[in-house]
């Protein structure tokens, strides 16, 4: 996640032998190196010796420890060269949802890790007055205990991505051989708050993409780009969705074309922006990218979050973060009508955040060429609002919960009922093995939602931010 030039210091707690640098305006700290007992090798570094006020490079360093197996580099696997050199991924947003679990699953799997991330999620709780429904340490906190479980470290970049001077520092000092890019505003809701929102959402997920692009342009031409894309691009037409690109005979000719695109937000164009700006690069630039249009997440466990409660996931519910899922089983754990909107007719493809890291592994292991832009829809099922409403009520039943579902004002412009099928076999056919949607898994979630069921917020669960109302004045969600 992003924000411009947001991040101009760093703590690192809560060891009293960890200190706070800071970088003041006008002053250039050059690299210093600590100890603790919690964190060894951690280092605070400047972007740049000539430059003031900018951010700088906060990062953990260290090899990557206790490998059974190290993944090639692209240009390893191209030329079916071996080497003990473990590959280098660049995880752009990985304090985030998605961003989290990918990192530490990775990490697990033998690659040397870096997470960029200039932390602003977080920020955005605070601004609107939501929380997680799990607890979630700081970032360092969860760093320093993925490194004291496994060994394994993984670097850490505070800054923002908008700032081309960090982003470029961070590239040069990492040298990735993937950057897989999570680090957008990912809500539809947020960015239909108010115009401030509405262009903070464009401009930090457009340029924070094109600066990805220029940064491996200029310093890492062979790293490969895995962006995390949206099925909502797609928007809901009148005929199967193809993955990326479809083929049209028109007057006689034939030719195959980007699949159109019908977004339904701010949030929304700026993903079909990126696409465009992609596919662009890799033909003039010969940029090797991979984007993954993937379908709404649920679930918050994988093997690596679940291994301490210090290394927990976050999990949203409130109106403006929560996917659907993830909000009915709040919902029904804490006795709040399920809340569909409209008519509840609306179709989209999910998958249990287990498959979005192994998605991306998939992506890593098996590179686009030099020029190439791929896209892969990442999802595993199909479901309906009125469907999940469904599933969570038998669920709920099993467990003694009384679940009732209310139809409520759909806050969106968009299709309450429409045909909805789209293709997703790319990935299946690198090997995905997909968590299908399960009562067991649905038990599982609504335990969880139960555990944690004192720390939800009620006043949140109400869709408080409209497509139509939206303004220019600037307001808060927050009650």
């Amino acid at each position: 996640m992003k924000m411009a030039h947001m991040v101009t210091n760093c703590s690192f707690s809560p060891s009293p032998a960890v200190k706070t640098y800071s970088k003041s305006p006008g002053y250039c700290c050059n690299v210093t190196q600590f100890q603790s007992s919690k964190c060894s090798n951690l280092v605070l570094k400047s972007c740049t010796a000539t430059r003031p006020n900018r951010p700088f490079v906060a990062r953990a360093s260290a090899a990557v420890q206790g490998q059974t197996q190290t993944p090639l580099t692209g240009s390893q696997q191209a030329s079916g060269h071996s080497s003990s050199k473990p590959k280098k991924v660049m995880v752009i947003g990985g304090d985030g949802y998605c961003g989290w679990a990918t990192a530490l699953h990775l990490s697990n799997k033998g690659y040397e890790v870096a997470i960029v991330d200039n932390l602003v999620r977080r920020l955005f709780d605070h601004q609107l007055g939501l929380d997680s429904l799990t607890p979630i340490a700081s970032i360092q906190n969860r760093i320093r205990r993925w490194k004291a479980l496994t060994g394994k470290t993984i670097q850490l970049y505070v800054g923002d991505i908008c700032d081309f001077d960090f982003l470029s520092e961070a590239f040069k000092s990492f040298e990735p051989d993937s950057a897989v890019h999570f680090g957008e505003q990912r809500s539809a809701p947020y960015s239909m708050i108010d115009r401030s929102r509405a262009v903070f959402t464009q401009h930090n997920n457009v340029i924070g993409t094109l600066n990805v692009l220029f940064a491996i342009k200029e310093f890492s031409e062979e790293c490969h780009l895995v962006k995390l894309g949206t099925m909502g691009e797609y928007g809901t037409p009148n005929i199967d969705i193809e993955e990326g690109f479809i083929t049209i005979t028109h007057n006689g000719r034939t030719d195959t074309l980007p699949y159109p695109k019908q977004a339904s937000s701010f949030y929304h164009l700026s993903k079909v922006h990126d696409s465009h700006n992609i596919a662009f690069t890799c033909k003039a630039w010969g940029i090797r990218a991979t984007d993954l249009n993937q379908g709404v997440v649920y679930g918050v466990r994988t093997d690596e979050t679940a291994m301490h409660e210090e290394l927990s996931n976050r999990f949203d519910y409130d109106g403006v973060f929560g996917t659907a899922l993830n909000r009915f089983c709040v919902q029904a754990a804490v006795g709040h009508p399920l809340t569909v909107y409209g008519k509840g007719g609306q179709t989209r493809g999910y998958l249990d955040i287990r498959d979005t890291v192994q998605c991306v592994e998939l992506a890593i292991a098996n590179p686009a060429k030099p020029g190439e832009f791929r896209v892969f829809n990442q999802f595993t099922e199909q479901f309906s609002v009125n469907e999940l409403a469904k599933l969570v009520t038998a669920a709920g039943a099993k467990l003694g919960l009384e679940v009732q579902t209310k139809s409520v004002p759909n806050p969106r412009v968009e299709a309450e009922e429409h045909y909805y099928n789209a293709k997703h076999t790319k990935l299946m056919e690198l090997g995905l093995e997909p968590h299908l949607l399960s009562d067991s898994l649905l038990d599982s979630l609504l335990n969880f939602a139960v555990q944690y069921k004192d720390r939800v917020d009620t006043a949140q669960i109400m869709p408080s931010v409209s497509w139509k109302k939206m303004g220019a004045k600037p307001k808060t969600v927050s009650v």
